[in-house]
């Protein structure tokens, strides 16, 4: 028998850092994720390499940032012939398997309205097994097998019609961004469960000999905020938190800090939210975390009736976070905390004592982690670090004196207490944020003469030599189309 231990990452989407029970949060039910976290390593400071779906996972999918990939929002795929992890497991003897939304190629922008036709760029990429579907807003322009499913009982029409008014924020017509309405399914049929039973019936079968790598891509708590009724009965009678701080962000008067923040502003309809608003879109997401939740307890009680989670790996992340409301801004795209930083639990075979680790990581560290327990060689260009030393021991990981992250032609340097943001084509610091004096990121310190200096530092050490490799840029930044007049929205759909 193949002494190779099995991995199983599971991959939500837009789930903020801090809404799970073992970070923190008082509301929320999430008791496998706290189950997990209670038998393994949590990483309470990982971020992603950009606060946006198809970077961010572009990145995890090559280890590379996104400059390097050329990712850089929801509009382009990763080339032809870029290396991935997964390429590496398969050569190291795995069998690769994906189920749900893996959201590597633009949802909404291809010619194929069923996913099976992206079925040989998924095996490019390094899928043996690719199971796609995609997320709640593209399922009303692609068939998938959870489309199918619904056909088959009745329920498509339906689904896509409560779709088609659901806004996708941005410029699009219907309700305010903020407005959250019950998903017409019931819960057994709902997206988020479709999955999570999917997935575990899939660990139920697997009779092959190889040790398997399962990617399983949650589409959910991404908007919209469609919980269904059944699964916001738990939360009926719950005290929803207020966002911590409701303040806008300072804009500029002009410049390219300008043009970014008030797309997302306005992304965001900002002119009209409402504190009430705001809360019941949070009391949807807590019960779409909720509903991951239980799924994720399905995958864990599978692979327990299947003999084999003592011999597999565990991980829970996502691919960036949500602003809920925190500046007056909803799902991510800015380098706020809310929206860039993510959860990230590991839960070794057999589970180990319970350990936060606080050293700040990368997302796309999870992929060298994976290389690494699975044996597998290395890959060119490779910008993540493997975190088996904090998962092996006590060591602190792999110190790296700032964390990139980009989007949309921005990027973020969090060194230490500092976190700078940089427009990439001007290099021009457009905001400074003290996290340890102003953990809400309400006092943006750029032109602030007491902190020129660290300004100064900031470029000098970090931004200005990162910023020196050209960047792959298939398309135009969103800040040189609104220079344009083009308002186009910043994303398409997800």
């Amino acid at each position: 028998m193949n002494d190779q231990p099995n991995i199983v990452f599971v991959m939500s989407d837009q789930h903020r850092y801090d809404v799970m029970g073992c970070a923190g949060d008082p509301i929320v039910k999430t008791p496998n994720m706290d189950r997990l976290a209670g038998e393994g390593v949590r990483f309470d400071r990982a971020y992603c390499q950009g606060p946006l779906c198809m970077p961010a996972r572009a990145s995890m999918l090559t280890e590379r940032y996104v400059r390097d990939h050329g990712v850089f929002e929801n509009g382009s795929q990763v080339g032809d012939g870029t290396p991935t992890f997964l390429q590496a497991l398969r050569d190291a003897g795995y069998h690769t398997c994906e189920i749900g939304k893996m959201h590597l190629w633009p949802h909404g922008q291809v010619q194929e309205k069923n996913v099976s036709a992206m079925r040989d760029l998924l095996v490019s990429y390094g899928f043996d097994e690719p199971i796609e579907t995609v997320g709640k807003l593209a399922s009303r322009a692609h068939d998938t097998v959870y489309t199918d499913y619904l056909r088959d009982k009745g329920l498509l029409d339906r689904y896509r019609e409560f779709i088609g008014r659901s806004r996708h924020v941005g410029n699009a017509k219907g309700a305010p961004s903020w407005q959250a309405a019950p998903c017409p399914l019931a819960l057994e049929d709902y997206a988020d469960v479709w999955h999570g039973a999917r997935a575990a019936k899939w660990i139920e079968d697997y009779s092959r000999r190889e040790p398997f790598f399962l990617w399983v891509g949650f589409p959910g708590p991404h908007d919209p905020w469609d919980a269904p009724t059944e699964a916001l009965e738990q939360y009926e009678h719950a005290e929803i938190p207020r966002p911590r701080s409701f303040n806008p962000p300072a804009v500029p008067p002009s410049g390219p800090f300008n043009l970014m923040l008030n797309a997302f502003l306005a992304y965001s309809d900002s002119a009209t939210m409402t504190e009430e608003g705001i809360a019941g879109m949070r009391r949807a997401y807590y019960a779409n975390v909720t509903v991951i939740d239980t799924g994720l307890g399905r995958i864990v009680e599978a692979l327990r009736e299947k003999g084999i989670l003592d011999n597999t790996w565990i991980v829970y992340t996502t691919d960036h976070g949500e602003m809920m409301g925190e500046h007056r801004m909803i799902t991510k795209m800015v380098f706020y905390e809310p929206s860039v930083r993510v959860p990230m639990i590991v839960r070794p075979p057999r589970g180990v004592a319970a350990r936060t680790v606080h050293e700040p990581v990368q997302l796309m560290d999870l992929a060298a982690t994976f290389r690494e327990i699975a044996g597998a060689a290395a890959i060119e260009q490779s910008a993540a670090n493997s975190l088996m030393p904090a998962l092996a021991g006590n060591r602190a990981p792999a110190h790296l004196d700032a964390i990139p992250s980009e989007n949309f032609g921005f990027a973020m340097f969090l060194a230490d207490r500092y976190k700078l943001v940089v427009h990439e084509d001007t290099c021009e610091p457009g905001q400074l944020f003290d996290l340890l004096e102003d953990p809400t990121e309400d006092r943006n310190l750029c032109g602030d003469p007491n902190h020129a200096a660290i300004v100064d530092r900031l470029m000098k050490d970090h931004a200005q030599p990162f910023l020196a490799t050209t960047p792959m840029r298939p398309h135009p930044t969103l800040v040189s189309r609104l220079a344009l007049g083009i308002r186009r929205t910043p994303r398409p759909v997800a």
